[in-house]
């Protein structure tokens, strides 16, 4: 096994005063290396969306982490401040929300949005950056990419949205990609396909990717090695098989 792109270390986050619980992750533990695809799974409420939220540190207000490390490059992310958040959201690491018009602005332009996610990393002409959108539509398996980069998010159905939003995240080429249930509202066909695209991104660009879901059977045919979650803990670890 390579070398960890990203590993957490007793990573502890507590809730506000008043919660169900004192902590939504207590000493959750885990690590996923390149070319790797994690898949964390569990019920609702044990703590898969929390942990992603964690390790792009976008926890809401009052919502922190207590103690642990999460180690991605040589840094740690626990103690990164916002400017080095800023250059690792997208450029190293990339999320996928399980609702695209989170990451999709509703009166912007598809190319707007891509550019934009281009230059906030990379500083390359306006035609370069186009390509580089093009390109990324195209690999997700978006028809007509050129029509498709003047059009509103309005304008594509669900599956597409999604398509998009995995594109974007592919766009600063990431060492590392986290799915928070991108699939869940999708049918079954469009689904496949999209779980056979990020497979095949994962193995060509050596990206690693955490899977977050509760669907197993998405997991058996998806995942190298797999966490099970519950309370806010990692219960179980280990390959898929």
């Amino acid at each position: 096994m390579s070398e960890a792109v990203l590993s957490l270390d007793g990573l502890t986050v507590r809730l506000p005063r008043g919660a169900d619980r004192p902590h939504a992750l207590s000493d959750v533990s885990s690590s996923v290396a390149s070319n790797e695809i994690l898949c964390v799974v569990g019920e609702s409420g044990s703590g898969k969306s929390m942990m992603a939220n964690a390790i792009m540190r976008l926890l809401p207000n009052e919502v922190t982490i207590e103690r642990g490390r999460m180690m991605f490059e040589g840094r740690d992310l626990c103690a990164a401040d916002g400017a080095a958040m800023r250059e690792v959201r997208g450029a190293g690491i990339a999320m996928i929300f399980q609702d695209p018009m989170m990451t999709l602005n509703p009166v912007l332009r598809i190319d707007t949005q891509m550019l934009e996610a281009i230059h906030a990393h990379q500083k390359l002409s306006a035609q370069t950056a186009r390509d580089m959108a093009r390109e990324a539509l195209g690999r997700v398996g978006i028809p007509s990419p050129d029509e498709r980069l003047q059009a509103y998010p309005h304008q594509f159905s669900g599956g597409m949205r999604q398509r998009v939003a995995i594109a974007i995240a592919l766009l600063n080429k990431p060492e590392l990609i986290i799915c928070d249930e991108p699939t869940t509202a999708l049918d079954v066909t469009i689904q496949g396909q999209i779980l056979f695209e990020m497979q095949k991104i994962c193995k060509e660009q050596n990206t690693a990717l955490i899977w977050i879901t509760h669907d197993l059977s998405v997991v058996a045919g998806l995942a190298d090695t797999l966490s099970v979650m519950y309370a806010g803990s990692v219960v179980e670890s280990g390959t898929v098989a």
